[in-house]
């Protein structure tokens, strides 16, 4: 009998962390090392967010979050935050006025 019960809870319990999880792949302005770590690790102080990635060949962060805790466009707003585009929204000019100047894209803001 109790190993019934507790076979039910942790079947429930993996169900529920699964169903949370979902990924996101937004295009962003990184161009170097030193934006990949500023975005990642800026990103891992985010409320639902598991783990990034940063791509630098393609330019893209791959965000696994919970669905519960955030979602894309919330991930997108903290990434314009750092300094960057992220998808079509633009970096916010104070942060990436912050940016050292080889994280600067020429030609923009």
């Amino acid at each position: 009998m109790k190993k019934g019960i507790l076979f039910i809870i942790v079947l429930a319990i993996s169900l529920v962390a699964k169903a949370q999880t979902d990924t996101v792949r937004i295009k962003t302005s990184a161009i170097c090392d030193d934006c990949k770590n500023r975005i990642e690790h800026d990103l891992s102080f985010e409320k639902g967010v598991k783990s990034s990635n940063v791509d630098l060949g393609t330019k893209e962060v791959t965000v696994v979050y919970n669905a519960e805790k955030t979602d894309p466009d919330k991930i997108r707003i903290a990434i314009t935050k750092v300094g960057y585009d992220a998808d079509t929204m633009k970096a916010v000019v104070k942060a990436f006025n912050k940016l050292p100047e080889c994280c600067r894209v020429p030609g923009k803001h």
